[in-house]
């Protein structure tokens, strides 16, 4: 008498699971695209594994945010970084947000990158950069649907030719980045093409060799933060909706006109002031 075979539990527990995503799967594909944006990209792809329908079922979203941050246990690049050139040949919709933190391995990708991204319209683009600091792409002024812009750790590059500005953008941020030599001109031409821009922060901006004064124009800008060391001419066109701002400029400049710089926000809701203020003739006091 032969033995009595034993039920392949884990065999039926797997059919089981591969019936009930299959029954998922029918569900309209807008409540389909909802579940997967929900869950974030990593695990959208990994549903390509729970049956043969799903396998191709996250390349199908009309849109896709591209989140590789870098965690605490991670040591060096996110983990899955590696996967972003295979996403973006494998999704022919667009990329919404592309937030990663790279290496110096992973930063030699990002000019490839920001091609694909330009072209697919990314709206939020934050990059930041481990371990290295590297000079960013041209291509990221190719990206011109931006309303979003977050760039930190890293040198930025002079404008291209032809420049047509940020005109979606409402969120500007710099922290920790190096321009070239007269930047400041560089800065004032991409705040001006920006005419949506409703948040604007510089954190310790370095503009290397003698600067001249420029000009902030953002009629639509409604909160400001600026940290420096030092002043690199900032001034302040009309900006009739600011509502808060914070500026702190260790080494303020003796002969700025410190009346001035008040009056532009003459108007504001709030306002935190810090610097160290060194008047032009100490013996006065």
């Amino acid at each position: 008498m032969s033995p009595q075979r034993r039920p392949n539990w884990k065999r039926r527990a797997t059919e089981v699971a591969a019936a009930e995503a299959d029954a998922l799967i029918s569900l309209p594909a807008d409540v389909l695209d909802d579940i997967l944006a929900r869950v974030g990209l990593r695990d959208a792809v990994r549903t390509s594994a729970l049956s043969r329908a799903w396998r191709h079922r996250w390349e199908a979203l009309p849109s896709l945010d591209i989140h590789f941050p870098r965690l605490e246990e991670d040591e060096g690049a996110p983990k899955g970084l590696g996967a972003v050139d295979g996403i973006l040949l494998r999704c022919p919709g667009r990329v919404r947000r592309f937030y990663v933190s790279l290496d110096v391995l992973h930063a030699g990708r990002l000019h490839d990158w920001l091609l694909v991204l330009s072209r697919w319209g990314v709206e939020i683009l934050d990059l930041s950069f481990i371990d290295c600091f590297p000079a960013l792409p041209s291509s990221v002024f190719s990206c011109s649907r931006l309303t979003s812009l977050g760039l930190f750790d890293c040198a930025i590059p002079p404008l291209p030719p032809g420049f047509q500005g940020f005109p979606q953008l409402r969120k500007f941020t710099l922290i920790n980045v190096k321009l070239n030599g007269n930047g400041e001109y560089q800065l004032e031409e991409i705040i001006a093409t920006s005419p949506s821009l409703e948040k604007l922060t510089l954190w310790d901006v370095d503009i290397p060799g003698e600067f001249a004064e420029w000009v902030v124009q953002a009629p639509n800008l409604r909160h400001l933060k600026i940290c420096s060391d030092q002043d690199y001419g900032w001034n302040f066109a009309e900006l009739p909706r600011l509502d808060s701002a914070v500026i702190d400029i260790w080494d303020y400049l003796g002969d700025h006109d410190f009346s001035k710089l008040l009056a532009s926000f003459a108007s504001i809701t709030k306002l935190a002031l810090y610097t160290f203020h060194s008047p032009v003739n100490p013996n006065a006091l």
